[in-house]
């Protein structure tokens, strides 16, 4: 007679077909949130300068390269020329954070105090990462799970490289850290980020005094009509006032180390 057979089930945390289901969802969410907890805290992340931007913008070196592919093969001039044009901002958001970074690095403080974080493309995201990495700082890169979407981000720091499926947690830690935020043009993303910020910061649900700088004063002053909000009486003229625009890496330093060291160095961590 044979011996029955006896199937060890596994426990629920090891079930990837629970853990994948509609049931498990708060589950995932909460993992979104306490797993990247538990290395910012491993790795002493105390709080972040947080860089946003297109991800379709290339470094001067690359854009010159697609310029002299273009003029030798007939290709589209005109986009390529644009493209170089706009490499200012990927060179500018390099520069700044090297420069960031250097200055969080010389504050003496025990745990990492402002590091640059991005959400770990290419674009201004790599630009910023890779002015970090070139400053010997650890960096943060908090990608998204999105289709049809490949590229390679060397510059991000391997252990703090957080990758996420939930738009709205990865949102989170962008902010939830952040000592101050510098955007610089982008397209749907960076302007949904954007004003999300300011809305936050608009309703006093988010009350840290953060300095908000957006890069590149043409590129905004066309985009957002700050003035035509003020002006059709959908947003206060006090609102206008929640940021400043510059096209100036050294202004731009000035400002975000200035509000960092007036509001933000006596209060490590997680600020709301």
């Amino acid at each position: 007679m044979a011996e029955p057979t006896h199937h060890r089930q596994p426990k629920a945390y090891h079930n990837p077909r629970f853990l994948e289901s509609r049931d498990a969802r708060a589950l995932r969410i909460l993992a979104e949130y306490l797993e990247p907890l538990s290395r910012f805290q491993r790795h002493q992340v105390q709080d972040t300068i947080v860089f946003m931007g297109s991800a379709r913008l290339k470094s001067r070196e690359a854009a010159q390269t697609a310029l002299a592919e273009a003029e030798r093969t007939g290709g589209d001039r005109a986009a390529a020329q644009t493209m170089l044009e706009l490499s200012d901002y990927y060179e500018a958001a390099r520069a700044l954070a090297h420069r960031l970074t250097d200055w969080s690095k010389k504050l003496g403080d025990v745990g990492r105090r402002f590091v640059v974080c991005t959400g770990g493309g290419p674009g201004i995201m790599e630009a910023a990462n890779r002015g970090a990495s070139e400053a010997k700082g650890l960096n943060i890169g908090l990608t998204i799970s999105i289709p049809n979407e490949e590229f390679d981000n060397p510059f991000v720091s391997r252990e703090l490289h957080v990758h996420f499926h939930y738009f709205f947690m990865r949102k989170f830690w962008f902010v939830y850290l952040a000592k101050a935020v510098v955007l610089f043009p982008g397209g749907y993303g960076t302007l949904d980020e954007l004003f999300e910020i300011l809305t936050l910061v608009q309703t006093r649900k988010m009350r840290k005094r953060m300095p908000l700088v957006l890069f590149g004063t043409k590129f905004w002053n066309d985009v957002v009509n700050f003035d035509a909000l003020v002006r059709y009486g959908t947003i206060s003229p006090q609102d206008a006032g929640l940021f400043h625009r510059t096209d100036s890496v050294d202004e731009a330093y000035e400002i975000v180390t200035r509000g960092l060291t007036e509001h933000a160095l006596g209060s490590p961590g997680p600020v709301l």
